[in-house]
């Protein structure tokens, strides 16, 4: 089991160090990251592995979402599932 987990917002130091070490606090491998700068806005695309998740998928969610709120950064956690359901017919 896989996750997307996308982050948009001002760029400020240390964005990546955050979602990853929130990631690991829930035993979620980050697999890749790609990131870059638009002007001023910070755009990260991170595929992580769920396997050995510590958590439910729905608090891993919850709680990016909320380090997103504290950020002041759009954090949103998206399970493989519903991108193999939009492409399946």
């Amino acid at each position: 089991m896989r996750a997307i987990i996308t982050v948009i917002g001002k760029d400020t130091v240390g964005i990546l160090a955050k979602v990853s070490a929130k990631c690991a606090s829930h035993n979620a491998n980050v697999i890749e990251v790609t990131q870059s700068i638009l002007q001023d806005l910070f755009c990260m695309i991170m595929l992580v592995d769920l396997s050995k998740l510590s958590t439910s998928f729905a608090t891993l969610a919850d709680d990016m979402a909320e380090l997103g709120k504290e950020e002041n950064l759009s954090i949103h956690t998206m399970h493989e599932d519903i991108f193999n359901c939009m492409h399946h017919i």
